[in-house]
């Protein structure tokens, strides 16, 4: 085993060899703006979100419990609202959706895109523009096909050659011409996990560029008076942080966009790049600002349909964690404390995998800190875990705490507002946690906290 020096009083001389964690911060006490929601301060000891101790929320609300800074979310919603306002925003609903999510993006006059009848089904419910909701997904079911059509939504992405007759069949069935984007993988290798790389032609999404499908994709399309084809889709993968691989991507689609206008004398309106703009998860990961990413996108894809001469498109972007994750906590009660000598402590809170999946499934990094109250003890590496019954059941794999912490305090977990409720599960019959949204010193509850009794009311032996 590597060892590793530790600071001072820290009682592990060595580290697992499958961990690099960073060095333990100055300040275990410090709330990085860059991480935490921008209304995280500390308060009394406590860490506070909007106006809000996190003590006050777990007494009331119980832990585990997400924590969603509305005033954050809607500040980010608008900051793309405005970098993009010369072409349009689309939240990606699969980052966390909910009633009053659905509510924020439609009041920031954002669209929104779903990717099953759930989703839909709640855009819907309330109330948000029909014509402002795109639908994804590589296999929809003919249900939510037909939803979709009978609702009259803005846009239906194709995403294989199946689905255009299916599209197709079902529209003339019901009388409507939906435009539709086609789903292109670019063949672009994103840096980051191969789980949430998309844009590879060795993959489930869409209709490969370099292999030729997409460009016969388009001749189904045109040939079918059900379809109207708007234009094209992309989407390269996740948790981005530089926009040369859209650059890369853009050429390649505007290269496909010359070649439909050369073969069918056809122009398409419109260019849909996706999202997936990466977030701040840990010290060191540095997001793309919004009006740094609309300026580089205007001006690649300007850059491209000159060279063609093309007219530019209509460019749409689709961030979901962008908007929704920093603004979004986990707060959970310490259970037990295990010091495994000589290698780390591992600290079990009261939730886990169930509540935050992405540790496990892509091996995700986060931060958090001790929230009930502030301590100027040592830092000690920490591995905090959940209470399932797996071993890799991690929310965050290397964390510094201090020395002196005991059952019962409070740990928070940052920027976990996209992609953790959203992916929740029951594993081990665990109920999932409430979702509170907090502003001006106000909290409410936007989700409930599931009981025993929604989990059994399912089981037909059980409730019968």
């Amino acid at each position: 085993m590597t060892g590793m020096a530790h600071p001072a009083g820290s009682r592990h001389a060595d580290i697992l060899p499958d961990s690099h964690p960073l060095p333990a911060p100055a300040d275990l006490n410090a709330i990085n703006p860059a991480i935490w929601p921008r209304s995280a301060r500390r308060a009394d000891g406590a860490l506070t979100v909007g106006g809000l101790d996190v003590r006050d929320l777990a007494a009331e609300f119980g832990t585990p419990l997400y924590v969603l800074d509305e005033d954050d979310f809607r500040a980010r919603a608008r900051e793309f609202r405005n970098a993009f306002h010369e072409e349009d925003v689309y939240y990606a609903g699969k980052a966390f959706l909910c009633g009053a999510v659905a509510r924020w993006v439609a009041e920031e006059g954002l669209g929104l895109d779903v990717c099953s009848g759930g989703e839909l089904a709640i855009a819907l419910r309330m109330g948000v523009d029909p014509a402002r909701i795109t639908l994804h997904g590589n296999n929809k079911s003919t249900s939510e096909i037909e939803k979709a059509l009978e609702a009259g939504i803005g846009h239906i992405v194709l995403d294989s050659f199946e689905e255009i007759a299916r599209v197709a069949y079902l529209a003339a069935k019901l009388g409507k011409r939906p435009r539709v984007l086609i789903r292109v993988t670019t063949g672009v290798e994103a840096h980051t996990h191969e789980f949430i790389a998309t844009a590879h032609d060795d993959q489930k999404f869409g209709l490969s560029r370099n292999s030729g499908a997409a460009l016969e994709a388009v001749r189904r399309v045109l040939a079918l008076e059900q379809l109207e084809l708007a234009g094209l889709h992309s989407h390269i993968g996740s948790q981005i942080f530089q926009t040369d691989g859209f650059e890369v991507a853009a050429h390649r689609l505007v290269e496909l966009l010359a070649a439909i206008h050369d073969e069918h004398g056809r122009q398409l309106p419109e260019l849909d790049l996706g999202g997936g703009f990466g977030i701040a998860y840990v010290s060191g990961d540095e997001p793309i600002d919004p009006k740094l990413i609309a300026d580089n996108l205007r001006r690649i894809v300007a850059k491209e349909c000159a060279s063609y001469d093309l007219a530019v498109p209509r460019i749409t972007v689709e961030p979901g964690r962008a908007i929704v994750g920093p603004g979004g906590i986990t707060v959970y009660e310490v259970g037990t404390i295990k010091d495994v000598e000589g290698l780390r402590t591992y600290v079990s809170v009261d939730g886990g995998m169930s509540d935050n999946l992405r540790t496990a499934l892509y091996g995700a990094e986060y931060t958090g800190v001790l929230a009930s109250r502030t301590s100027e003890m040592s830092p000690m590496l920490s591995r905090l875990v959940g209470k399932h019954c797996e071993s890799g059941d991690i929310v965050v794999r290397d964390l510094w705490l201090p020395e002196d912490l005991a059952p019962g305090d409070l740990v928070a977990v940052a920027a976990t507002g996209a992609y953790c409720r959203s992916m929740a599960s029951n594993y081990n019959h665990v109920p999932r946690p409430a979702v509170v949204a907090v502003q001006d010193g106000t909290a409410r509850v936007i989700v409930r906290r599931e009981t025993e009794d929604d989990l059994l009311r399912l089981d037909m032996e059980v409730c019968g």
